[in-house]
């Protein structure tokens, strides 16, 4: 059993029994099966009539529309049925019969496993389109067999996906918690401290300098409550709680438009409810919570 955060949308193990990566083996050569359309922050699906409103396209695409898709990639099973994702030209407009639905927590209506898969098919595309060449000579590369790596056959350097890692902290002080806000988000919201680990630098480390740097506090009693994969591109947020130990509260004008203390009985507007962001404050804003799981959308 996977610890609550781990069933978050975008995180595989919340397709456990669903889904079978397909890095092991050659992918089948007829490309039918179920289709994860990208264009952007954005899904191509069926329009459909239901609760839903649409569904995932299935079986082979019309071979005029496939030529325009590149890259193609085989992510594995999913239902049993063969699994691709592809990425669709900025330019191309939506055909009949199909919508755009947002891959944004805060704006998309699509289903926790719909929004998974689709993380998926972001990685795997980002992937596929960074990697044609090798990194240190610039030659071709090639698939490793049963592997998501590649190999350059000139100078033989592998490289893999790349994954960024970040921390995300809920500091909290009694009954209150510290709440910051970029300039960019929606008017009234409020998240939580975040940036990326350094280079040589341990979670622990990037999650108390990160406190200090956007808010001049230090932190004590570091623990960590879960993880989330961000495809946006390729970010994987690693979340701690904190409790206040000392300092006075400045805000880094440069990263943030505003920080402040929050009673946990008054929450500003808060992020949406398929970000890690939001478990950490929906699990753990209270010192006494933090055992339940998490709400299925």
């Amino acid at each position: 059993m996977y610890p609550p955060a781990a069933y978050l949308p975008f995180n595989r193990e919340s397709l456990t029994g669903l889904f079978v990566p397909g890095k092991n083996g050659e992918p089948p050569e007829d490309c039918g099966g179920t289709w994860l359309l990208v264009q952007e922050n954005a899904l191509w699906v069926h329009e459909a009539s239901g609760e839903r409103g649409w569904r995932l396209p299935q079986g082979p695409l019309p071979e005029d529309f496939a030529r325009t898709l590149d890259p193609i990639v085989h992510l594995g099973t999913y239902r049993d049925a063969p699994c691709w994702a592809a990425a669709v030209p900025s330019g191309v407009e939506v055909p009949a019969g199909l919508k755009r639905e947002s891959l944004l927590p805060a704006q998309t209506r699509l289903t926790d496993d719909a929004l998974s898969l689709a993380g998926l098919a972001l990685q795997a595309i980002h992937w596929e389109s960074t990697s044609r060449h090798c990194p240190r000579c610039g030659a071709g590369t090639s698939r490793m067999q049963g592997e998501w790596g590649k190999r350059c056959p000139g100078c033989g350097y592998e490289h893999y996906p790349h994954l960024h890692p970040a921390v995300i902290v809920l500091v909290r002080d009694g009954d209150r918690v510290l709440l910051t806000r970029k300039a960019f988000w929606p008017t009234g919201r409020y998240g939580l401290v975040a940036g990326f680990v350094d280079v040589g630098e341990s979670l622990e480390g990037a999650a108390a300098r990160e406190v200090q740097e956007e808010v001049g506090v230090e932190i004590r009693d570091l623990r960590y409550a879960g993880s989330q994969y961000w495809p946006f591109p390729s970010q994987l947020m690693v979340g701690f709680t904190a409790a206040y130990a000392r300092g006075d509260l400045v805000v880094n004008r440069h990263e943030l438009e505003d920080a402040r203390w929050f009673s946990v009985h008054e929450l500003p507007d808060l992020p949406p409810k398929l970000s890690i962001a939001r478990f950490l404050l929906d699990h753990f804003a209270r010192p006494q919570e933090g055992t339940g799981g998490i709400p299925r959308h």
